[in-house]
């Protein structure tokens, strides 16, 4: 593990001073670094996977093996956030092939099915067993099996923690189901059964990580610590804005992964660090730059990607010590999920009132409190950031990343990037937990793929569509500028997006 960049030079002795025997009792597990009352109490066992995740070995060898036998030499992994985001870093770093479905995007969801399932292992990871996302993938896999007549329990894997709803049923149906430690928050759970599971199945040897990982470990109690400048640096070096790249990095990814942690974990009491994920250095528009190979940022962080894992958890927690907030818990996240229950809810109950656009054209429709007519105009808001929030289809709709980079040179100020309803399970939290001083544009369209969800009363569409509107409903409700720009034509959309903001 290597720390360098011109950013050390900034280190405040006295925060580092204050931190060094806090970390020593990260070490030890201790829940009451964090105050009285947090979840701390039963989230610490990260702390010993690196070491504890080797108990899996035995489980991972026989899942694997199962898979050899039965010929099932291609891996699909359902999950959200922390159950997904690991395996992806995990899978590209060994370059292992790993098709993730965590989107409720019909149309991806209907281009990552392969056109025969019967050399196909499925993975539906979810901590809390309830996550809607990877149930109703669960329920469709379910059904699709099916249909080629080749029996569930033979093709899917569940990870799910001890106990849940998802747990108890899997097993009493007869599926392979692998726990994870219920003592491990999800964006925590990296080097758990959630990260270890889809990966040794994809063919990783993950205990190379491990072993990386727990060598590192023993070090960031001691007193020369990285964790220790690293969380001194992210909290006395910007109040809100850090920049992650993976320009040149051998861990691609791995910046999507920090944002989650970081993100969800600092993000709440109107206090937080805001992660934005820029493609060079050149792009910050502010705040601190960290990439993971040499190049020209404030801090370049260089490891094996179990010793970076280890490491960005570590300084996690000791950041938001210094925040005086509860790494583990996210109630934000839980406001837009009941707002999206609830537009849910009346689709079934068939009192659903479609939204009146506040402006259309043939290409666009835009939805606004505030009447804006098009993009250009929301651009004058008054924000210290802008959030791009896009529920299209990933894999076919890439071109939309461009707007980031885009805005914020017109804008300067920094911007990011999420596909929804992904990033629901990361920056969701910090956008209306940290400092409320974002602007938040939604992009949507209608799928041309109509795909069911067994035994629901919505299907895909109206499901990503209502996760949508019930997360605009929370950062209104937070009193936050929020825009909905729907695409009629994705195609034409976005070259008359382009051309407003390049003249704006």
């Amino acid at each position: 593990m290597k720390i360098s960049g011109k950013s050390l030079d900034k280190s405040n002795s006295k925060i580092i001073e204050e931190l060094r025997p806090i970390s020593k009792r990260v070490a030890i597990k201790d829940p009451t670094i964090w105050g009285e009352n947090t979840q701390a109490s039963f989230r610490l066992n990260w702390v010993d996977l690196p070491k504890n995740s080797r108990e899996l070995f035995p489980q991972l060898d026989a899942l694997s093996a199962w898979a050899r036998s039965r010929n099932l030499d291609k891996v699909i992994l359902c999950g959200m956030g922390g159950s997904s985001l690991a395996p992806q870093v995990i899978t590209a770093t060994y370059q292992k092939m790993l098709t993730i479905i965590d989107s409720t995007n019909p149309d991806q969801i209907q281009a990552s099915i392969p056109k025969k399932l019967s050399d196909v292992v499925i993975v539906i990871g979810s901590k809390s067993g309830t996550t809607i996302e990877t149930i109703s993938h669960l329920k469709l896999f379910e059904e699709l099996l099916k249909q080629e007549s080749l029996n569930p329990i033979d093709h899917i894997v569940i990870v799910t923690d001890s106990g849940t709803a998802l747990d108890k049923s899997s097993r009493g149906q007869g599926y392979k189901v692998v726990n994870g430690d219920s003592n491990v928050g999800g964006r925590f759970s990296a080097l758990s059964a959630f990260g270890l599971v889809p990966a040794a199945l994809a063919g990783v040897d993950i205990s190379i990580m491990l072993d990386d990982a727990e060598a590192l470990s023993k070090k960031l109690a001691a007193d020369d610590s990285p964790a220790v400048v690293l969380a001194a640096l992210l909290f006395d070096s910007t109040k809100q804005i850090i920049n992650f790249s993976d320009y040149q990095s051998t861990i691609p990814g791995l910046s999507d992964w920090v944002e989650q942690l970081i993100a969800e974990s600092t993000g709440k009491n109107q206090q937080g660090r805001l992660p934005v994920i820029i493609e060079h250095p050149d792009d910050a528009i502010s705040g601190l730059s960290i990439g993971f190979t040499n190049g020209d940022f404030d801090l370049v962080v260089e490891g094996t990607l179990g010793e970076q894992f280890i490491l960005w958890e570590w300084v996690t927690a000791l950041l938001c010590y210094l925040l005086k907030v509860d790494p583990f818990d996210q109630p934000n996240v839980i406001e837009a999920k009941e707002r999206t229950e609830s537009i849910l809810s009346s689709i079934k109950n068939r009192t659903f009132v479609q939204p009146i656009p506040s402006y259309e054209d043939h290409e666009i429709s835009t939805y606004s409190d505030n009447s804006y007519k098009n993009l250009t105009e929301f651009l004058k808001v008054d924000s210290k950031y802008v959030a791009i929030m896009a529920y299209l289809n990933k894999e076919d709709d890439k071109q939309f990343i461009q707007l980031r980079k885009l805005i914020a040179s017109k804008v300067k100020k920094p911007v990011t990037f999420g596909w929804g309803p992904r990033f629901l399970h990361s920056t969701g939290q910090i956008h209306k937990g940290g400092q409320l001083n974002g602007s938040f544009i939604q992009i949507t369209s209608t799928p041309m793929t109509t795909l069911e969800i067994p035994g629901q009363s919505f299907d895909f569409a109206e499901l990503i569509m209502a996760q949508a509107l019930g997360d605009g409903m929370a950062l209104r409700e937070c009193k936050l500028p929020v825009i909905r720009i729907h695409l009629k034509d994705r195609q034409q959309a976005f070259k008359k997006l382009l051309k407003e903001i390049e003249s704006f």
